[in-house]
């Protein structure tokens, strides 16, 4: 059956998907929700209308990660994002949260602030954020001491999420020069062809960036 996806190039959650799916050279139709009819189709299959959304005949899988544990099990390529060592899959499965939930989820905070009427923003819980955001970039860099990516020797599902979560988290918090190991990374994963295709791809659309997007990368 062909499989769809359902997203938008600019999307950090569709990114991390589409890498999953470039990684392996997966067959698939990309769903832009800017093209006729493709939100609408989404939202039939998902109500809550967030994206990215898989969909391969009668089955739905929503949320990034469930999508590449979903192309693991039923589209497995040359490149396992999910690592056959159980204790590398737990280590690869808390990086995926990590840069999840600690870099994109904080990176999303002045993205979102930005887009509230001025009486409706929260400087304290901005503030926050970004110190949240500066711990776990410090973590991050203590973590990737000599390693190429994020666990094992290889390109995991947690890779998958760091590439979209440093890539935009770099734009509203630049990752400072002294973490040299984590800019490294953010670099590496840029370097990567399936990471630079999404990379590209979301170009036209940067003036989408509340912030406005940096002249750079």
């Amino acid at each position: 059956m062909n499989l769809q996806l359902f997203g938008h190039p600019f999307s950090s959650y569709t990114w991390k998907a589409l890498i999953a799916f470039y990684e392996n050279d997966i067959a698939f139709t990309f769903r832009n929700l800017e093209e006729p009819g493709a939100a609408e189709e989404l939202a039939a299959r998902w109500p809550l209308k967030l994206f990215p959304v898989l969909a391969e005949g009668d089955r739905t899988v929503v949320e990034a990660t469930a999508v590449i544990e979903y192309l693991q099990v039923h589209h497995a390529g040359p490149v396992s994002l999910i690592p056959a060592d159980a204790d590398l899959a737990v280590q690869a499965r808390m990086l995926d949260r990590i840069f999840d939930n600690y870099v994109m989820g904080m990176m999303q905070k002045p993205v979102i602030n930005a887009m509230l009427p001025e009486e409706r923003r929260d400087q304290v819980a901005l503030d926050e954020a970004m110190a949240r955001l500066d711990t776990v970039y410090a973590w991050l860099d203590a973590h990737l001491a000599g390693r190429e990516w994020a666990v094992g020797d290889s390109f995991t599902l947690a890779d998958c999420a760091a590439g979209p979560s440093l890539f935009y988290a770099d734009w509203v918090r630049p990752i400072p020069e002294a973490l040299s190991n984590l800019r490294a990374y953010r670099a590496r994963l840029l370097a990567r062809p399936s990471v630079a295709r999404c990379v590209e791809d979301a170009r036209p659309y940067r003036h989408y960036f509340p912030l406005g997007a940096p002249d750079r990368d």
